[in-house]
């Protein structure tokens, strides 16, 4: 009887670590608010969802629609889908037991002014000569309403507030008093015809390359997901790391970059792997602020790291001309840098709390895993293989499903059910959502930007406010970034500044066009776990009951490589892999880790010893020195790194500033 109650406990204890992971997803993560209950509408939602999974597969393989179309089935499909599964005020999801009458009815007028695109395709592309009808104008402005409603449901009001001021500056730019930014000012209904019928509005770059690529990544990230490979992730990272210094907090990186390249969400993927790697870090005597800054950190820099990365690298791709394979070439050297900062700044921070591994008893041993789950890596080393000899990233990610569909069957625990797979199917359909409505957003943005110029505009005001300097116009454009990305999630904020600011950068100061987008794409990111909105940051705080401030800033100590690095590869474009040659890259990459020892080191205030305030300045000085690469610098800079280290080897070993929970 005993046994059982403690069964039961156990059981009761694991329910209430699913249902708190439940509660911070639903206050930090959006796309986390959706009905659960919908009634006799959940055979709607599913037959939409599975349908729609099922036509992204068979057009990348049979080959894919006019874009219009395309676009239209994609973003018609997902409308209709938030319209019935996302309520209308946040909460309403707890207490609604099935689908509001008006929620039905704009779910199926949302997939009708889409679907009329279809309908009616020869003739509207004929309007573009001859002019809309009224009918036309109607439903365009029923479509872009409907979009900026469901955008608001699924991804936040902020990036709606963006669109709508774009729209208005379209309408009355005439009434801008300032010659810079002031331009001639457009019909309201000449504005919806455009953003809602052209191929530069809603259903312009962004849209298709999400209907092309980016929902089938997604696809694949949820059948990688429901085949234990997150538990395979962490298991491999904690027999890797765990013995080391500060062990727990290693793995939770090495885990965290792992799944982030599957998952590509910030917030999600915090949840994801802090739920498990976050009580562990405290457990082993971090300070909750700590495991929660160490977890956003790493999971944030998984939209990053190739192969897969965020939802934006395709749309690079796209913008630049350039192939997937060089994407993920030019990511795969500051991705490795920034999560080595944060991997760093953990293990100074474990030294200076005197927090050593956890016992080798306890580890799971990496061989064993790689014998029994080593497989589950084949559709990732798929999707790398054929990206690389030559395929689109379209045919490879249909390998890469078929590859994980397959792997799936080899044992048991993850064999795939009829049922299984309908469900897979569906969440497919339901984790695209958000980042379908925010790409078409965001075409809204860009579709204002390609009509009133407004991108040649800010480009010459960068270039006026920075006087030419190339290190301002670069800070002013971080900040633009980090500011967009408080109410924009990724994907859009790398479509407005790559719309807007990137050009001025390479027009302006001759750089390379991949340092530059890959700059505007760092930033975008990093609005995640930058303060005062630092959503993964957060999320990591709601699992670790820790302060979320101190938790964004604590992000922000672990992540400064990321806040240089983006400067080293504008300035020295061998790090995204631009004109490369081998020496010069191994000199680069030497000195460049180097340079993010010390500066990790600086910013947890420990070395060999607990630092001294000088000692820091001096620290980050010559960190700074070495991540740029030139000679000077880094003469400079490692005589003055040699020269802390023996200043603090000179002074005595203090004892660790605290041992709590620390097991010996």
């Amino acid at each position: 009887m005993v046994v059982e109650n403690k069964k039961l406990t156990q059981a009761e204890q694991i329910s209430k670590a699913e249902q708190d992971v439940k509660a911070v997803l639903q206050k930090y993560d959006r796309e986390s608010n959706f009905r659960e209950q919908i009634g006799v509408w959940a055979w709607v939602v599913t037959f939409l969802g599975i349908s729609l999974t099922i036509f992204h597969i068979y057009t990348a393989y049979f080959g894919t629609f006019p874009s219009q179309k395309q676009g239209a089935v994609h973003l018609g499909t997902a409308l209709g889908l938030i319209f019935l599964l996302f309520p209308f005020k946040k909460g309403q999801q707890l207490f609604q037991k099935t689908v509001p009458w008006y929620d039905v009815v704009l779910a199926f007028l949302a997939m009708y002014v889409t679907y009329y695109k279809i309908i009616n395709f020869d003739d509207l592309l004929q309007s573009i000569t001859w002019g809309y009808t009224q009918f036309d104008t109607i439903l365009s402005i029923i479509g872009v309403l409907l979009l900026l409603e469901a955008t608001r449901r699924t991804v936040g009001v902020p990036i709606v507030v963006v669109a709508v001021l774009m729209i208005a500056y379209t309408l009355f730019g005439n009434y801008v008093p300032t010659k810079t930014l002031s331009h001639q000012g457009y019909e309201f209904s000449d504005v919806a015809t455009r953003l809602w019928y052209r191929d530069s509005g809603v259903f312009g770059t962004p849209l298709q390359i999400s209907a092309k690529y980016i929902y089938l990544f997604l696809f694949f990230g949820v059948i990688l997901v429901n085949t234990r490979i997150g538990q395979f992730f962490n298991d491999l990272a904690f027999g890797l790391t765990g013995r080391f210094t500060g062990g727990t907090a290693k793995a939770a990186v090495v885990a965290s970059c792992l799944q982030g390249m599957v998952s590509g969400s910030s917030v999600g993927n915090t949840v994801a792997s802090g739920s498990f790697t976050i009580p562990m870090m405290k457990n082993s005597g971090f300070k909750p602020e700590f495991a929660a800054g160490t977890e956003a950190a790493a999971s944030t820099g998984g939209q990053i790291m190739p192969p897969i990365m965020g939802a934006a690298a395709f749309i690079m791709m796209e913008y630049l001309g350039v192939s997937y394979t060089a994407i993920m070439a030019a990511a795969i050297i500051p991705a490795s840098l920034y999560f080595l900062g944060i991997f760093i700044g953990t293990h100074f921070e474990a030294k200076r709390l005197g927090i050593v591994g956890l016992p080798k008893s306890e580890l799971p041993v990496i061989r064993e895993q790689m014998k029994q789950y080593g497989y589950m890596l084949l559709p990732l080393f798929v999707i790398i293989i054929t990206v690389m000899v030559g395929y689109t990233p379209q045919r490879a990610v249909i390998y890469g499903i078929a590859a994980a569909f397959l792997v799936s069957f080899v044992r048991k625990d993850t064999r795939l059910s009829i049922k299984k797979l309908f469900y897979l199917l569906e969440q497919g359909a339901r984790v695209a959502l958000p980042v379908i409505a925010a790409v078409a957003t965001a075409g809204v943005i860009a579709g204002v930007v390609s009509m009133t110029g407004l991108g040649a505009k800010f480009a010459a005001s960068i270039i006026a406010l920075s006087n030419g300097y190339l290190f301002l116009a670069l800070f002013f454009t971080m900040l633009a970034c980090l500011i967009l990305g408080v109410g924009l999630p990724t994907t859009a904020n790398y479509v407005v500044t790559a719309t807007i600011a990137a050009p001025a950068l390479i027009n302006g100061f001759d750089l390379a066009p991949i340092s530059v987008h890959m700059f505007v794409f760092y930033f975008g990111i990093l609005a995640d776990i930058t303060p005062p909105v630092c959503l993964a940051a957060y999320a990591g705080a709601g699992i670790a009951r820790a302060n979320p401030f101190i938790s964004g800033v604590t992000a922000v100590k672990l992540a400064v490589a990321a806040f240089v690095v983006p400067y080293i590869f504008v300035y020295s474009p061998i790090l995204v892999m631009d004109n490369v040659s081998a020496i010069p890259l191994i000199a680069t990459i030497i000195t460049a880790v180097v340079g993010m020892v010390a500066v990790s080191s600086s910013m947890i205030g420990f070395l060999i010893r607990n630092s001294r305030f000088y000692e820091r300045i001096l620290l980050f000085s010559a960190g700074i020195l070495l991540i740029f690469p030139n000679v000077t610098g880094t003469l400079i800079g490692l005589p003055i790194i040699v020269a802390v280290w023996f200043l603090q080897k000179q002074r005595p070993k203090e004892l660790p500033s605290s041992r709590a929970g620390v097991r010996s």
